[in-house]
């Protein structure tokens, strides 16, 4: 019996034993849930429980960088910092309106500023269509005069540079649809396609006031704030595409032209007297500009010829030295076009002419005279027989004495207004004629 007993206990000792053991083995464990963002319950989250005058106060010590990256958080907080940004009091402390600044360190400071406030629309407005995003964003901006053709009479206003440094970072990265759409938005927005028409048609010296506003507008808003040139080049091309091609001869001009010290544009100093590479600079990158687009689409020049054809007789015949200069400034390819185009079609008279002030050019500005001999070279085998190339040197050389003759009887005549600088450009031309003559027989005597 007692073995019984003990053997009745074991057994239930065993048996709890190894119930116990399985209950601790199969005991459930707690899983753990993994959420997205969307499928959180965002009244939990903490800035949404915040008052939104504490929220504020939050935001008033973010910086518009700092704001920007925060917008990018959720849908919501986008939605709240777009309504932050919209307010009266925010535009007031925020969009700074007076770009009259005479230091070099407050001008920097106030474009930084707009470099930052692009960012921050940039980012904010990232999930709206592009023609809502345009809309919400320069709806803030309507109002600076000074973002304004024709509203600002300062003349050391930052207001269209600051303009261009936001409008560049907004639209960084933008494909080439969006930008389209940017600038049709900009030309309804500032009316610009209308101003343009009234100072284009215009006559050269007249509405001079509004022919610069629109050089300013569309050089430090549209052309000149991208590091980069297919940017630029597309802008441009944007400009250029609505007129015809007399109209895109004087549009580019205006841009790009010599400007006189009160900020005219010099139309007159071309005609009457050559000037220095630097007045012809710019005018020769946009050319540059539109060339090399050209190139790369391969599209034939002849449209970018007819442009240059009308642009040097604006408002009257230029300078041949002017002429001469602006094509050394373009590079070997576009002045070999230029001379080459004319020399097929017989305008013989006319390329020699050029070519000798291209010479008397590379004398002046100090460039080698072995560029302007090889240009001469390659310009002969585009003649296919013996007696067309001996015509075209010919002509050039009788070119020579031509116009050696009239710098001689401008310096002796006496009543010139510049018969100092007529009898040194006379001099120079000589020296220049000879290096060029040795430097081409050198090259036959080789």
């Amino acid at each position: 019996m007692v073995m019984v007993r003990k053997a009745s206990r074991n057994a239930g000792i065993y048996t709890q034993t190894h119930k116990s053991r399985k209950r601790t083995h199969h005991r459930p464990r707690p899983t753990r849930t993994i959420m997205t963002r969307s499928q959180c319950n965002t009244s939990g989250s903490f800035f949404y429980r915040l008052p939104s005058e504490v929220f504020d106060m939050i935001l008033d010590k973010l910086s518009e960088v700092e704001i920007s990256v925060f917008s990018m958080v959720s849908k919501e907080i986008t939605r709240y910092i777009m309504n932050y940004i919209s307010t009266l009091a925010w535009k007031n402390k925020t969009i700074i309106q007076s770009f009259h600044h005479s230091t070099c360190l407050e001008q920097r400071s106030i474009i930084g500023h707009y470099r930052d406030l692009g960012l921050l629309f940039k980012r904010c407005t990232l999930l709206l269509p592009t023609k809502d995003r345009l809309k919400f964003i320069f709806s803030k901006f309507s109002q600076i005069p000074c973002f304004l053709l024709e509203q600002c009479l300062a003349p050391d206003c930052i207001g269209f540079s600051s303009y261009g440094v936001f409008l560049q970072t907004l639209i960084a990265g933008w494909d080439e649809l969006e930008c389209h759409r940017v600038f049709n938005f900009l030309c309804d927005f500032a009316n610009l396609l209308q101003k343009m028409e009234a100072v284009i048609t215009g006559k050269p010296g007249v509405r001079w006031y509004q022919k610069l506003q629109l050089r300013l507008f569309c050089r430090q808003v549209l052309l000149d704030p991208w590091p980069n040139q297919s940017e630029c080049q597309f802008w441009l091309m944007q400009l250029l595409k609505p007129w015809p091609m007399v109209s895109q001869a004087h549009l580019l001009f205006i841009l790009y032209g010599p400007l006189l010290p009160e900020g005219s544009l010099g139309w007159q100093d071309l005609v009457e007297r050559g000037l220095p590479h630097s007045a012809l600079w710019d005018l020769a990158r946009a050319i540059l500009l539109l060339f090399s687009k050209l190139e790369v689409q391969g599209q034939c020049t002849n449209s970018l010829l007819s442009i240059l054809e009308e642009l040097i007789v604006i408002p009257q015949p230029w300078h041949v030295e002017n002429v001469a200069r602006l094509l050394v400034l373009c590079g070997s390819s576009l002045c070999y076009t230029v001379l080459v185009s004319k020399a097929v079609n017989r305008r013989l008279l006319e390329t020699s002419r050029l070519i000798v002030y291209i010479i008397l050019v590379c004398e002046k500005d100090g460039y080698h005279m072995s560029w302007a001999v090889k240009m001469v070279q390659q310009i002969c085998n585009v003649f296919t027989t013996a007696p067309e190339r001996f015509g075209f040197i010919q002509q050039l050389e009788n070119m020579f004495s031509e116009v050696t003759r009239e710098f001689f009887e401008f310096s002796v005549a006496g009543n010139h207004l510049d018969d100092r600088e007529t009898f040194q450009t006379l001099c120079i031309l000589l020296d220049s004629s000879a290096r060029f003559h040795t430097k081409f027989l050198h090259m036959f005597l080789k």
